[in-house]
């Protein structure tokens, strides 16, 4: 086998998680894990480096793992990205109080990092393909034409421009309300007025 071979399939794993990556807000996601798992580790300092500051107990070690679980999930579920920011920016803040000064401000810092950035991040919008070459009216079948009939009021398909309107005539004469309804098959107007 060749070099060539052997780097064909790496360029295509590369290729895959770079497009995977992006289809996610990995950098968010991770900076959040990082930030609590950095807290988690401060809790667990010798004793003369823990600072006693805020409630100790449930929640300084509850507030690291939930950051640490946003970020995974962040990663995971995009979908829910903006929920996980916000909870991952007010966790990171309120572990301030709750654990050693949010992890000696580093495990704060990328958590607030990271859910700035998850708040700010938008999906990749994938490139329509590109359009061949225009369909001429003699490629055009009536399924073609009945599409556009049944678009809604307004829209117009893909590549078709709205046709002209025509304008309004003020001096078009209008029928009235009596010939309309004289013109209608049935009985007369008369009668139907003496019967109702």
């Amino acid at each position: 086998m060749s070099a060539g071979q052997h780097s064909a399939p790496a360029a295509g794993v590369r290729t895959r998680w770079r497009r995977w990556r992006r289809a996610r807000p990995f950098t968010a996601g991770l900076l959040i894990a990082l930030g609590g798992a950095e807290m988690l580790v401060t809790l667990r300092a010798p004793l003369g480096v823990l600072l006693h500051v805020g409630p100790q107990g449930l929640a300084a070690y509850l507030v690291p793992l939930v950051l640490v679980i946003c970020g995974v999930l962040l990663i995971t579920t995009p979908q829910q990205r903006v929920f996980y920011a916000v909870l991952s920016l007010v966790l990171g803040l309120v572990s301030w109080l709750t654990s050693n000064l949010g992890g000696f401000l580093i495990g704060m810092l990328l958590a607030l990092v990271g859910g700035a950035l998850a708040f700010a991040w938008t999906p990749v919008k994938r490139r329509a393909p590109r359009a061949g070459p225009a369909a001429t009216p003699a490629d055009t079948t009536p399924a073609d034409t009945t599409s556009a009939e049944t678009t809604l009021a307004g829209a117009t398909p893909a590549g078709t421009a709205p046709g002209p309107r025509e304008p309004v005539d003020g001096s078009a004469p209008t029928e009235s309300l009596d010939a309309l309804l004289s013109a209608e098959p049935g009985p007369a107007r008369h009668t139907r007025a003496e019967r109702g």
